[in-house]
């Protein structure tokens, strides 16, 4: 059943880690956790892990449904990710949750050696993704991406609502080999399912037409696209939207396509800093089939240390609001 967001009071510190669902806009509850709840009913050889955080990450859900395959490791990253490894290896599938800050920056050697070296079905969904937490850079992970695409064989997926995660839920599931999935958690905005959109891994969606712009976008920033593009539709500016949750393997014929169809500014909009993410996973795709678009802008996070604070006053500050990103886009046009 879809709820609805409940109108926003002022705010206070628990904006810090505040839904990010706009004021009365339909939401899911715990998207992950049901649909991997259902997936695992039929499948014996899936388990749950997390390191103390299966409450914020949903995986609570499958704990009570299959107390007989949940691990809960501690807050012990590190061993986390070794010990999904080795229950990889005699065939299970781990689906492994955390932080995205501790699942990178703190596991990552191990996921590097023990999980990916080896190609094993580790499946490591890691809530607040980039900037959707308030609690500065010590749990703002603004360059996971940038460390994951640098690991071989390893896909990377940056879903944008609650129907993307629903979908990508058995999708990864079934995927042979090691995955990193950004995961929303809790209310989860719903979107997509007004664009007869169906999540295919590997695979970017064109969502809507544009002559004027074209946002290639990730994550819950392909919501702000769209709500950007229907925005400055009132202002007779006519935006296109490309929805890329896979990050890692990119559908760079989609891309290209979309580049060439139209001559038009080419955005790429991200929940990430501008170093090592979409964006530059783009351009470089761009550059090597010498593709030039008439104009090419980055709107991601910057390279910076992020400030602490209240969400809907830091994706004002740092340009991914809606209101900022179509103030930018019409600055660019």
């Amino acid at each position: 059943m879809n709820a609805v967001a409940e109108k926003k009071p002022r705010l206070t510190t628990s904006a810090m880690i505040a839904s990010i669902a706009s004021e009365g806009q339909r939401v899911r509850a715990a998207p992950f956790g049901k649909a991997l709840v259902e997936y695992a009913e039929s499948r014996p050889e899936i388990v749950g892990m997390t390191a103390d955080l299966s409450k914020y990450t949903d995986l609570h859900l499958f704990a009570q449904a299959y107390p007989e395959r949940f691990y809960q490791m501690g807050m012990a990253e590190q061993l986390l990710m070794g010990a999904a490894g080795g229950m990889a290896k005699v065939g299970l599938t781990p689906f492994v949750t955390t932080y995205a800050v501790f699942g990178t920056r703190r596991a990552y050697d191990f996921i590097h050696q023990v999980i990916a070296e080896d190609d094993l079905n580790v499946k490591i969904c890691c809530a607040l993704p980039g900037l959707t937490t308030g609690y500065g850079p010590s749990h703002q992970a603004t360059e996971d991406i940038a460390m994951m695409r640098g690991i071989p064989g390893l896909t990377i997926v940056d879903p944008c609502d609650a129907l993307d995660i629903e979908q990508a839920v058995p999708q990864i599931a079934e995927h042979k080999g090691p995955v990193y999935m950004r995961l929303l958690r809790g209310n989860v905005p719903l979107v997509l399912d007004e664009y007869d959109y169906k999540f295919q891994l590997g695979k970017a969606k064109m969502l809507r037409e544009g002559r004027d712009a074209l946002i290639i976008s990730s994550g819950f920033l392909t919501m702000r696209a769209l709500e950007t593009a229907n925005a400055l539709a009132k202002d007779n500016v006519d935006v296109a939207v490309l929805h890329c949750p896979t990050i890692k393997p990119l559908d760079e014929a989609t891309i290209l396509n979309a580049v060439r169809s139209k001559a038009r500014l080419v955005v790429v909009a991200e929940n990430h800093s501008v170093v090592g993410g979409l964006g530059e996973a783009v351009a470089s795709t761009l550059m090597q089939h010498g593709v030039q678009p008439i104009g090419f802008k980055l709107a991601g996070l910057p390279d910076a240390f992020l400030d602490a604070g209240a969400l809907p006053t830091l994706h004002d500050r740092y340009a991914i609001s809606t209101e900022r990103l179509a103030a930018r886009i019409k600055g660019w046009l």
